[in-house]
């Protein structure tokens, strides 16, 4: 008996010897080392520190590209709101198109203003004439923006004449009621529609007004009735005031 478990000892110490022994690495070596105990009935043999340095495994990883390291951490924080940023955009946007059309708008508010006629010019674009100073059937000359205006106070017998003649054909037809608002006062640019000379009150076939350089005759509402001149006399724009005691023209 002794003699037979000699020579299983020797024979298993063989098969020790000759089987492939794992590195202490591999993560199933336990599971040999159980295994051949339980079919052997010997305890597996440990390792010596030298043999257990020997056979460390050498680490093959590669080297990491990023030196600061922040991709090997986990990065979970959430920014508030919206990431596009696109209302802070807008508003940007907004504002600045905003500012832009208001310069624009104060640019071409400026240069109208520049060529607009100031308060003091306006003032001297109009004036005021005593009517009570002019006897009905008479004719006053005043001066108006560097031309003649012809104030001529009507009679009743030249108010009738004017408005018979409404219903004649003329060169440019246009009713008396509408050239004289108010009968009795007439206003006409004193400049004849031809060539721009100044006409003759009380004067022509029509005693109205005479052109003395082509010959143009016009009746007592300033409407062109004989001659080359092609239109009625110019109205400026006036308007009576204080009972019709004076007039105001521009």
């Amino acid at each position: 008996a002794p003699g037979r478990w000699a020579a299983r000892e020797a024979h298993a110490a063989a098969r020790e010897q000759t089987r492939w022994t794992p590195r202490a690495s591999s993560s199933w070596a336990p599971c040999a080392a159980a295994w051949r105990s339980l079919s052997t009935g010997i305890e597996p043999r440990k390792a010596s520190e030298s043999e257990v340095v020997d056979a460390a495994p050498q680490s093959t990883a590669l080297p990491v590209a990023y030196a600061d390291e922040y991709y090997q951490k986990p990065h979970y924080v959430r920014s508030r709101g919206d990431p596009t940023k696109r209302a802070y955009t807008y508003v940007i946007l907004g504002t600045s198109k905003f500012i832009a059309a208001s310069v624009i708008r104060v640019a071409i508010l400026k240069l109208l203003w520049t060529m607009s006629a100031s308060a003091e010019v306006l003032a001297m674009g109009q004036i005021e004439v005593d009517l009570q100073k002019i006897a009905p059937g008479q004719n006053a000359t005043v001066k108006w923006r560097g031309k003649p205006v012809f104030i001529k106070h009507r009679t009743q017998e030249e108010i009738e004449l004017a408005r018979k003649d409404d219903v004649v054909d003329m060169r440019d037809p246009q009713p008396d009621a509408e050239r004289a608002p108010n009968p009795q006062w007439i206003v006409v640019m004193g400049v004849c529609t031809h060539l721009g000379c100044v006409p003759i009150a009380n004067a022509g076939e029509y005693a109205g007004w005479f052109c003395p350089c082509h010959g143009s005759h016009y009746d007592l509402s300033g409407r062109i009735r004989k001659g080359p001149a092609p239109l009625n006399l110019e109205i400026p724009q006036y308007q009576l005031i204080e009972g019709n005691t004076k007039v105001l023209i521009g």
